[in-house]
């Protein structure tokens, strides 16, 4: 189908916030290719928005559903519970870093997993405050874009909004807010808005995605634990996006000398098929009553399998340390292009979780040379999606298998798209 029919296509039976990058229909993938209904091939750096990591169709995953699919694809797991939600909340509860024990419950989606992460931390402290941070990113249903600090497109025309969440800056140089901006602001928040005994928990992302691929740093989540022991307060990591492999590390919190007290995992726990989790400190996770935690769908058996694979394939391909060895090579080569590329102002990496920001000359952000680069891009073969508190950051969400070759010929792309939208 031409593109122009798509989109025609697409106006006509689907409604408009159902926003489309590619103007192409995929039609079969593998690893870090796909290809369109024409047959022409694409290398695919968005990794279904991180939930890839694992690549298109993983022959262990692949073969774990299908194994799974022959023996039933759904019970409901509080009707009629299954060995496999047990075995895979067991391989979690051994990995997460939490000290002491641990427990895990699955889910549907990453919002989904973020809902009930916060119904627990009510649960467990009898307290209604949220505190999130600015340019978090935490789902698009109404509690979850609520949470979301970042107004455009997510919560534009959709409120009110619930009460008793809060905002707080998060700590980034290029949007101006220091450490110790970010530490006062917390202090004003506890001054002016909330009392500290009113709330339950800190939501945040280890390393932001949709934000722009911004790390918290190591002194914020230390000086953050300290605020939130001394005030009885948990701490929510979010790491929908930046979990599983993403940062070198299996969870992003290991890349941080304090523990959070619950972890939310969706995208690549599965290798893209649809299952989120909470893993958290078990006496937390305890707290809600039997019966107020799950959903028709939470924790489908054929997802589970997925992830008991995915689970195996990142330690017995060590594909941790493969995300930090390819986020090096990408960082290393597109950070030289700095000199003839000036629109490049910085680029972001944690493992393979990178971030490219584009600024004109006189500093501001320059969205409209970055929809070139993604359009240069996706022309060559491609595949790019834009990120950032001003949209003017590209992010790089590649399987972490991919093959040298593949990567180096991305890479390759990458560099013409940016070169030429430069000229």
């Amino acid at each position: 189908m031409h593109s122009l029919e798509l989109l025609q296509r697409k106006h006509d039976i689907t409604p408009a916030g159902v926003g489309v990058m590619a103007n192409f229909l995929v039609e079969r993938a593998r690893n870090a290719e796909l290809w369109d209904q024409d047959g022409r091939r694409y290398i695919d750096f968005a990794g279904g928005i991180g939930a890839l990591n694992t690549g298109h169709l993983h022959p262990r995953v692949h073969a774990a559903v299908a194994k799974q699919l022959d023996a039933f694809s759904h019970t409901a797991y509080q009707i009629v519970p299954y060995a496999l939600y047990l075995s895979v909340a067991e391989k979690l509860n051994a990995l997460a870093p939490i000290k002491g024990a641990a427990k895990s419950a699955f889910f549907t989606t990453g919002a989904e997993a973020v809902e009930n992460a916060v119904k627990i931390a009510r649960a467990a402290t009898g307290r209604p405050g949220l505190i999130a941070f600015g340019g978090g990113f935490h789902g698009r249903t109404l509690l979850g874009m609520s949470l979301t600090g970042k107004v455009a497109p997510y919560k534009t025309g959709f409120g009110p909004f619930p009460a008793d969440i809060y905002h707080a800056p998060f700590p980034d140089a290029q949007e101006g807010v220091s450490l110790d901006d970010a530490l006062k602001g917390l202090e004003r928040l506890f001054k002016y808005d909330i009392d500290p005994a009113r709330v339950a928990a800190f939501i945040l992302e280890p390393v932001q995605g949709e934000g722009g691929i911004r790390p918290a740093p190591q002194a914020f989540f230390s000086a953050l634990r300290k605020i939130a022991d001394a005030h009885g307060i948990l701490i929510i990591a979010d790491e929908v996006q930046c979990g599983f492999g993403r940062t070198g590390k299996l969870f992003a919190m290991e890349h941080y000398d304090t523990e959070a007290d619950i972890i939310t995992l969706a995208k690549s726990l599965a290798g893209g098929f649809p299952l989120s989790a909470i893993v958290g400190r078990a006496e937390v996770m305890d707290a809600p009553v039997a019966g107020s935690l799950g959903g028709t769908y939470a924790g489908n058996p054929l997802a589970l399998a997925a992830a008991d694979a995915v689970i195996d394939i990142m330690r017995d391909e060590n594909l941790p340390d493969r995300a930090e060895a390819l986020g090096t090579l990408l960082a290393d080569r597109l950070d030289g292009l700095k000199k003839r590329v000036p629109q490049l102002t910085e680029v972001r990496r944690v493992g393979g979780m990178v971030g490219l920001e584009f600024r004109d000359g006189e500093g501001r952000p320059d969205v409209a040379f970055m929809k070139k680069v993604l359009a240069g891009a996706l022309a060559r073969g491609l595949i790019l999606i834009a990120c950032g508190l001003d949209g003017n950051v590209i992010r790089c969400l590649f399987p972490l298998t991919i093959e040298f070759d593949v990567f180096d010929e991305a890479l390759a792309i990458f560099e013409a798209a940016l070169i030429e939208a430069s000229a």
